[in-house]
C-alpha cells in the first residue's frame, strides 16, 4: 500500500512515568513498536525531538515544516504520520497545513492516554494514521484520531482526557476510519498554500489577548511593548470588545503590529454585527477577522504571514489568505 515516513515529535503516545507525572521519553520505534502495521505498508523513523506538546516553540514547529518538505522531496515516499501531542497538535497542523503544496498527506495523531497502558489509545490512533496517509491524497494536512479523520483547518481540541479530542465545531465530519477503510465525506476548503518560509534567527512575537467581561486594553498594550509583531484578540460573541480596545487595535495597527480577531465561542465565524466597540469597530481599526479559526490557529496565520514579509500591507493580504479557506483543492482519494 505505501511507504510511510513517521515523524516522532513526542507528546503523550511517547510518553512514561516519571515519578511524579507522565512527559515524552519514548523514540519514534518504540512508540511504532506498539502498533500493528496496516497490511502492505513499509514504515521508516525520523525521531525528531521528544517534548511534550505545551513546550514546543516556533523554532521547533518550523524545523518540523522543513522536515515534512525534505521527506517529500524523495518521490519514494508516499505519506507523512507526525506523532505529536495532542495540546498543541491543532497549531501544527495548521502551520503545515498552510505550507502543503503536495498532494500526498501529512496526517497527524497522538494519544489521550501515555503508551503502555492497558487501555491506550496511542496503538490505534498510529494505525488509523498510517492506514489514512496510505490511502489518501490531495487532501492536505490531516488529523487521525478517535477513528475520525479531520481536515487540519478548523479542527481543535474539544477534550482535554476524553479520547475522541479533536473536532472542527463549525463543520461536519471530515471523515471516519473502520475496518481497514478511510471514507472521506466532504472536501477540505483551502486556500493556495504559502510558500516555504525562512528559517529566522529570533521568531516573531505573537501574542494572544482574551477579552473577558470588566476586560481593558492593558494585557493587549503590554504585548505590543514587550516587542509583539503580531497580536490575536479573542474577542466575545461574534468578536466583540469594547471602545477602549479599539483604540489599543488602532494604536497598534498603526504601529506595524499585524492584529487579528477571533472569538471565544467555540463554533459560528467572527461577524461584523456590533459597534461601540464590537467587531464593526475593531475591523475598522484595522483588526483582520479569521472567521471560524480559534486563537491557536489565528496566532499561527499571523506568523506566517509575518513569517512572509516584512511589508505591513503584504502581511495583511498573506493573513486574509490564510484565513480563507473558501477556495475549495479537489481531493483525490
Amino acid at each position: 500500500m505505501g511507504r510511510i515516513v513517521v515523524i516522532s515529535t513526542g507528546g503523550t503516545i511517547a510518553s512514561r512515568w516519571q515519578g511524579s507525572g507522565f512527559a515524552a521519553d519514548a523514540d519514534g520505534n518504540e512508540v511504532i513498536a506498539t502498533a500493528p502495521l496496516p497490511e502492505g505498508i513499509t514504515v521508516e523513523i525520523v525521531d525528531l525531538f521528544s517534548v511534550n506538546s505545551p513546550r514546543l516553540t516556533t523554532a521547533h514547529q518550523l524545523t518540523l515544516l522543513r522536515t515534512v518538505h525534505e521527506v517529500l522531496a524523495d518521490p519514494g515516499v508516499d505519506g507523512i504520520v507526525v506523532t505529536h501531542g495532542t495540546d498543541t497538535l491543532e497549531e501544527s497542523a495548521f502551520l503545515l497545513d498552510l505550507h502543503h503544496h503536495d498532494p500526498r498527506p501529512v496526517v497527524f495523531t497522538g494519544s489521550q492516554r501515555p503508551m503502555g497502558t492497558a487501555d491506550g489509545d496511542g496503538p490505534g490512533n498510529l494505525y488509523d494514521a498510517l492506514l489514512t496517509a496510505a490511502n489518501t491524497r490531495g487532501l492536505g494536512v490531516l488529523i487521525a484520531f478517535a477513528g475520525r479523520v479531520h481536515a487540519a483547518r478548523g479542527t481543535v481540541k474539544t477534550q482535554a482526557v476524553e479520547l475522541d479530542a479533536f473536532a472542527d465545531p463549525s463543520k461536519e465530519l471530515f471523515g471516519k476510519i473502520g475496518f481497514g477503510k478511510v471514507t472521506i465525506l466532504r472536501t477540505p476548503q483551502r486556500p493556495a498554500p504559502l510558500p516555504l518560509p525562512a528559517m529566522p534567527e529570533l521568531p516573531p512575537r505573537v501574542d494572544v489577548v482574551v477579552h473577558h467581561a470588566d476586560g481593558d486594553p492593558v494585557l493587549l498594550n503590554a504585548a505590543v511593548e514587550a516587542g509583539a509583531r503580531g497580536i490575536v484578540l479573542v474577542g466575545t460573541g461574534a468578536g466583540n470588545a469594547t471602545p477602549e480596545i479599539v483604540e489599543a487595535v488602532r494604536h497598534a495597527v498603526g504601529r506595524g503590529i499585524l492584529v487579528a480577531l477571533t472569538t471565544r465561542v467555540m463554533a459560528g465565524p467572527v461577524t461584523e454585527i456590533y459597534t461601540h466597540g464590537g467587531a464593526v469597530d475593531l475591523v475598522a481599526a484595522g483588526a483582520v477577522p479569521t472567521g471560524t479559526l480559534r486563537a491557536g490557529q489565528a496566532r499561527i496565520a499571523v506568523l506566517s504571514a509575518l513569517l512572509a514579509t516584512d511589508n505591513p500591507v503584504e502581511q495583511t493580504r498573506v493573513l486574509r489568505l490564510a484565513v480563507d479557506g473558501a477556495s475549495p483543492v479537489l481531493a483525490e482519494v
